[in-house]
């Protein structure tokens, strides 16, 4: 590689998409000190681009505008440029995010926002194209209009930011109105389960027509509800869309037929060409809802796409020490010799390039069919390509396939006189052949930056697959990346949890100079991983740890007036508005896990101001929990759990006895949205007969493992039969 004519500041970042713009003439800052002096002793505005590494309008607008020389002086001579990686630094990101949403009615990345010397948020919106175009102005126009009002119009302009300001502070607070209590379960459950049923597409499952997204939010409400209303034709209702919709996502292109996992959204109704990065945080809560799925409808095919997702993980997203990285980029060059890369390159194939590769005739088959055929018409492969150019606006994608599964096997099998067993073999043929072709392409940028919050949903995801698939390997993956978070992503000394750590040199694991704190999501997802991690695994140091970091969270983040939790500690100065975030998207918001995890820290410590907390947060939500709650689905799922109270599930047993098993296995195979279960396995000296002085009073009935279903820690009698504590599983 050539030396580059450019570096700034950023080269001596970690994140891996601030690395990416180290050679750019723009004179880049990271958010800090450094930045917030210069703006303010030079009496300069700050313009403030936020963006991630996969993230493709980033990657063209760094091509057009913040490569270019000539628009690199006009930033440099006007303006302190500052560069934010926004999954590093979520509490920056989501401030001026609410300021870019509320003054131009959307938002998107990247984002460019235009400051004060003292960061207050004057103009701002996403992606800018360099130069003027008939419909949108251009970048460069934008920033000599702004250092032209700054000039003329200054006090204007601080009077704006500041009434701005406020009227941001005014509408994003959330808190208690006066009353106190929870809202009603049933109205709310109902309200939401109506919304999400008007917005459901019946020809292809998902929740709009396009673009669509894998929402998992509404595909565990949706769980939840059926759970709930078993009987009842709405129930039936809830359950049909959850599973048509998870069938329809695994059968499409925005699953990887041939690297496994699922890309981030599908740009179309039939969730057939994605937008083909891949998220870490996709992957972790599609394996829970695949788990779910196979737990209540018993289909093999549901547990098969939990294998797939964990084999990606496990193959292209984890580090050699235990983490989990956080994405794969969608752009790569199609060649080894390319000089451009393009949109999903790594995943699509030509007609001709199939039949290359799969050119032997398939025995038994009808006459003169190949390997390449079978698979063909089963992927739904044409020979021009078969992309709609209307969602191919860059033409990247003229002449490629989107690999779709089109059909039943049973058809595919009829269609070439093969027996079904017979094509599912073939097809695996095949895919091994093209993983192995792929292999050779160049492969997508890897973000290798590790986010507690994101490794915490990800450790969810393998530690409820082992549970609900007895597979111990998951467990052992599981419990592998909750040590990993313990050595790199906590600190022993402060009790606290940190944000980030990164891939360094030779493999090793670094953390940046000054290391990012845990936000409130880090804490919430974090707990709610060592949970699940010891609802699997029963290593009770897993549930100590997470009581500790519920005790941790609470002192940091709890709002003891206006009740909930804000996503940042008080004590950073260059954050504007401290908010509570209030919309379940691609991630469920994080007051949403911590009412349950607030439930669940109760029934294995006995505190009960935590159901009292879990209340609050309910109270402070009310008011968008009764109109809109199709907006927070995770939260209202957390309101049903709520008003039914956990079942503690209790089994006195030897953990490694077969009659212990054999009911943890009936626990585990049983989708109950309100259980917590626990092994009391005789230690009076052990961390959970320490914080549950009850246990002492259960014993083994005739000697056998023995269960007990308690509630508020009163016990039912005791059972020792499997038939019999399935039936009282039920929600």
């Amino acid at each position: 590689p050539s030396v580059p004519r450019h570096t700034n500041r950023l080269i001596n970042e970690k994140s891996p998409y601030l690395l990416q713009h180290a050679h750019n003439p723009v004179d880049w800052y990271p958010w800090g000190q450094e930045a917030f002096d210069k703006a303010k002793t030079e009496n300069k505005l700050i313009f403030l681009s936020v963006g991630y590494s996969t993230c493709h309008w980033c990657h063209v607008m760094e091509e057009e505008s913040f490569k270019s020389k000539e628009i690199g002086e006009i930033m440099n001579e006007h303006f302190v440029c500052i560069k934010v990686d926004r999954e590093e630094r979520p509490d920056v990101d989501k401030v001026y995010m609410t300021f870019v949403q509320a003054t131009s009615g959307g938002g998107g990345w990247p984002m460019s926002v235009w400051l004060t010397p003292d960061l207050k948020p004057f103009a701002g919106g996403t992606y800018f194209p360099p130069e003027d175009g008939v419909h949108r102005v251009g970048f460069r126009t934008v920033l000599l209009r702004i250092a032209e009002q700054w000039k003329e119009n200054k006090d204007a302009l601080l009077e704006s930011s500041q009434r701005i300001l406020e009227a941001l502070r005014h509408t994003s607070e959330i808190r208690v109105q006066g009353q106190e209590s929870p809202p009603p379960a049933k109205e709310v459950m109902d309200t939401c389960f109506q919304q999400l049923s008007r917005s459901y597409d019946e020809d292809y499952g998902g929740f709009s027509k396009s673009p669509k997204f894998p929402t998992p939010v509404n595909l565990n409400f949706l769980f939840t509800y059926w759970a709930l209303h078993q009987t009842t034709p709405e129930g039936a209702r809830a359950l049909k869309m959850a599973l048509y919709t998870l069938k329809m996502m695994a059968h499409g292109g925005l699953h990887d037929h041939i690297g496994q996992g699922f890309h981030r959204y599908s740009t179309d109704q039939h969730w057939h060409v994605p937008h083909f990065e891949k998220m870490l945080y996709d992957q972790g809560q599609l394996a829970a809802m695949y788990s779910k799925a196979f737990q209540i409808s018993g289909d093999e095919f549901f547990a098969d796409i939990v294998r797939d997702i964990l084999l990606y993980v496990s193959r292209d997203l984890s580090d050699q020490a235990g983490g989990f990285y956080s994405a794969e980029d969608a752009d790569s060059y199609p060649t080894t010799t390319s000089t451009e890369k393009r949109e999903g390159a790594f995943c699509v194939w030509t007609a001709k390039e199939l039949r290359a590769l799969l050119p032997d005739p398939v025995e038994g088959a009808t006459e003169g069919t190949t390997l390449g055929d079978v698979f063909m018409h089963h992927y739904g492969v044409e020979e021009a390509g078969n992309v709609d150019p209307m969602k191919d606006p860059h033409q990247e994608l003229k002449g490629k396939n989107v690999l779709i599964a089109r059909c039943p096997p049973e058809l595919t099998a009829a269609r070439f006189g093969l027996e079904p067993g017979r094509l599912s073999a073939l097809l695996q043929e095949c895919q091994q052949r093209l993983s192995s072709a792929r292999a050779q392409r160049p492969r997508p940028h890897l973000d290798t930056k590790m986010l507690a919050a994101w490794n915490g949903l990800m450790i969810s995801g393998f530690a409820q697959a082992g549970a609900t698939l007895d597979e111990q390997g998951y467990v052992s993956r599981a419990a592998q990346a909750a040590a990993f978070l313990r050595t790199h992503l906590f600190d022993p000394d402060s009790g606290r949890l940190l944000r980030s750590c990164y891939r360094g040199k030779h493999n090793s694991v670094e953390q940046s100079a000054v290391p990012i704190q845990g936000f409130l999501e880090d804490y919430v997802f974090v707990i709610q991983a060592l949970f699940d991690l010891y609802e699997a695994s029963l290593e009770q140091g897993w549930l100590e740890w997470a009581l500790h970091l519920q005790h941790m969270q609470d002192k940091l983040f709890w709002d003891p007036k206006g009740f909930a939790y804000f996503s940042t500690e008080a004590n950073d100065p260059s954050l504007l508005l401290r908010l509570k975030d209030d919309q379940d998207g691609a991630e469920p918001t994080p007051n949403s896990i911590a009412v349950t995890n607030l439930l669940r820290a109760a029934c294995y410590s006995g505190h009960m101001d935590w159901v009292e907390k879990a209340g609050k947060i309910l109270a402070a939500f009310s008011e968008r929990l009764q109109k809109i709650p199709i907006s927070l689905p995770e939260m209202v799922r957390a309101t049903a759990v709520f008003h039914h109270t956990l079942k503690q599930v209790v089994i006195c047993g030897d953990p490694q006895g077969e009659d212990t098993k054999e009911m943890l296995h009936c626990v585990r195979s049983v989708f109950s949205p309100n259980k917590v279960l626990m092994v009391a396995d005789g230690d009076s000296a052990g961390f959970l007969y320490r914080q549950l002085p009850f246990l002492a009073s259960l014993e083994r009935k005739d000697g056998k493992a023995t269960a007990y279903i308690c509630s508020n820690f009163t016990c039912s009698l005791p059972v020792t039969s499997v038939q019999e504590l399935r039936g009282m599983l039920s929600p």
